[in-house]
């Protein structure tokens, strides 16, 4: 497993141990607004793995131009289409 994948892997583990957190919260009767700042949380912590996926998946784009290899406007279409689709 590369490096990246370690810290994709553990910023996972992380949200599924704020989500366990949030299932407590509920069944312990905390309030709304404690649900609630904690699902924020969670929903940061998702798009902050979604962007780092991405931004692996770009500078794999770019590291193979780097490289002298030739990246085909298939491939450059479709990071943007990735792109476009998380950021909606």
């Amino acid at each position: 497993m590369s490096k990246d994948n370690k810290k994709l892997i553990n910023r996972l583990k992380t949200i599924k141990g704020h989500i366990a957190g949030v299932e407590r919260m509920v069944e312990e009767g905390k309030t709304c607004d404690e649900v609630l700042i904690q699902i924020a949380a969670i929903k940061s912590s998702i798009n902050k793995v979604g962007l780092l996926i991405m931004e692996e998946n770009a500078l794999e784009c770019l590291h193979s131009v780097e490289e002298g290899e030739m990246v085909s406007k298939e491939k450059v279409e479709e990071v943007i289409k990735t792109f476009i689709k998380y950021s909606k």
